[in-house]
């Protein structure tokens, strides 16, 4: 049985230091961009992943401060709901440029703050720039005004327009501060939204970071405010006066914050958990599906909503793909630098380390077996735990359907498609799912049948992710509407339909007519445009 957290804790005595382009001034900036009009709750105290040792001390807001964030969010609306559609795509590529030119800076902060590999941090700038550039380029054609026909052909006109909601409230994640942080917030600004996001407590930095760098490229600012603190009274209070909630986080929040949104009747985006399932078919190329499989259960050290956590191993291909994997991930480099030379960094909190250091324990307890793994590596850094395969993981094991976050992954041996579609299937969570195969089309048959928001076929899980322009979220339990794509923008804006008649009457019974006679002429009419196939 591995040891508990408890048992094994340790502290490092290196010395944690803040980069050196990021001087005490500079932190005081960041800071000041926080909207803390009224008395400030108590302070924040993050931790740095990699030592244990206090970074800056983060201000919290109050619910008035939360409430007046978005009163002036509503006051900049207004204003920025006006500037013309070309102008917000510019502000959105200078950002962008600036982003790539200074990623070095957020990519400190990430890791600072976060913990993950360089090159995991990287990605986020990646997924970004994808984002920022796509929604400035294509963001107007999805909010195009739609002609529909009218209740009279010809003579009636009818245009679907799209509306801003008006102030969008956005509650972001510590696992990906910077893509879950701002890559909702560039759509909402697209359709002429205004942003009040809350900050995660462990990662507020690098959104703060982020917000100075818009403000450079030229977006107003107070149409992007930042408040800080603990969900419990900053979420409640934003989501109790924004217009569009949008919340990316656990599937048990999750429900709290629909439940509240769903009070007031504004409309709610969730991304929440995931138990995501790899299906190794019989005939798929066995070495690229384990290297496949080690990028999607490992990368971001498992600390990712689309993460896989299930390998559904047909068995005639059982040993062959276990001896690989393993393998493979035993050849993984967990380390802790500000450098690209690891592949694997730090869990972000001692709390993420309990919670896979209980599951891996209840496991093996109960009868699993550790193929490589399941022990904590206090010589790496507080946080650290070895990338972990576990093979006979039954349903009473809190491994099985839960949740992990980490890097745990269990192995099981299937007889069929059918048997994979089953398990894989089985459980509440319906994110993304990963389906390994020669025969592309027999793939697709079977991810139609998966419970999925996404399905990867030989990929784990970056193909569907970072397809922009393809929607992204999870079915069941992993929540509700899609980011990127059309949805993406879309889900930030009402629909209004605007109808235009020619008569010089009024719809209805025409003066002096009888009503019977106006039904007869309304079922001819019926039939006629029936006749000529309209609508």
């Amino acid at each position: 049985m591995t040891a508990t957290a408890d048992e094994t804790k340790t502290k490092t005595t290196s010395t944690m230091q803040l980069p050196a382009w990021l001087t005490t001034a500079g932190v005081n900036e960041l800071l000041s961009l926080i909207h803390r009009p009224a008395q400030a709750g108590p302070m924040i105290e993050p931790i740095a992943p990699y030592t244990e040792q206090a970074l800056p001390s983060i201000p919290t807001s109050t619910a008035e401060d939360v409430a007046d964030a978005v009163a002036t969010s509503r006051k900049a609306q207004k204003a920025w709901a006006m500037i013309p559609a070309a102008h917000k795509s510019k502000t959105m590529l200078r950002f962008h440029d600036l982003l790539v030119d200074r990623q070095n800076e957020v990519i400190d902060l990430i890791q600072l703050e976060m913990g993950k590999s360089r090159v995991n941090a990287w990605q986020e700038i990646l997924q970004v720039g994808n984002i920022a550039r796509h929604y400035a380029r294509k963001g107007t054609s999805y909010l195009e005004t739609n002609k529909v026909r009218g209740v009279m052909p010809g003579l009636t006109k009818v245009r679907e327009v799209r509306v801003a909601k008006g102030v969008v409230g956005i509650i972001s994640p510590w696992n990906y501060p910077l893509y879950l942080g701002v890559g909702d917030v560039i759509p909402a600004l697209i359709a002429g939204n205004t942003v009040v996001s809350k900050a995660d407590s462990a990662t507020a930095l690098t959104l703060l970071w982020t917000k100075k760098l818009f403000i450079e490229a030229g977006l107003p600012a107070d149409a992007w405010i930042i408040v800080t603190g603990a969900g419990s009274v900053v979420g409640n209070a934003l989501i109790d006066n924004v217009d569009f909630i949008c919340f990316t986080g656990s599937t048990a929040t999750g429900r709290k914050v629909a439940a509240r949104a769903g009070e007031r009747l504004i409309g709610a985006s969730l991304e929440l958990g995931g138990k995501n399932p790899l299906i190794v078919r019989a005939d798929a190329d066995i070495e690229a599906a384990a290297v496949g499989a080690v990028t999607g259960a490992y990368a971001n050290t498992g600390q990712m909503c689309i993460h896989i956590e299930r390998l559904l191993v047909n068995a005639a291909v059982y040993d062959e793909f276990k001896a690989a994997f393993v393998k493979a991930v035993e050849d993984l480099d967990v380390k802790q630098s500000f450098d690209y030379d690891c592949e694997v960094g730090t869990l972000a909190s001692a709390d993420q380390l309990a919670t896979v250091v209980r599951h891996v324990d209840d496991a093996v307890a109960k009868g699993a077996k550790v193929l490589t793994g399941g022990k904590r590596l206090p010589e790496v850094g507080p946080y650290a735990y070895a990338p972990t395969v576990l093979e006979g993981v039954t349903p009473e094991m809190e491994v099985y359907l839960d949740e992990t976050f980490g890097p745990v992954v269990s192995l099981y041996r299937v007889n069929s498609d059918q048997d994979a579609l089953e398990l894989a299937n089985a459980g509440n969570y319906g994110l993304s799912a990963s389906v390994w195969s020669k025969d592309h089309t027999m793939a697709r048959v079977l991810a139609r049948k998966l419970r999925s928001g996404s399905v990867n076929i030989n990929d784990s899980a970056a193909a569907a992710a970072g397809s922009i322009e393809a929607g992204m979220g999870g079915m069941g339990d992993s929540g509700l509407g899609r980011r990127h794509g059309a949805e993406g923008i879309r889900k930030y804006t009402e629909s209004q339909t605007i109808a235009t008649q020619s008569l010089k009457m009024p719809l209805g019974v025409p003066e002096g007519m009888e009503i019977a006679k106006f039904v007869k002429v309304g079922n001819l009419q019926m039939k006629l445009l029936k006749r000529l196939g309209l609508r």
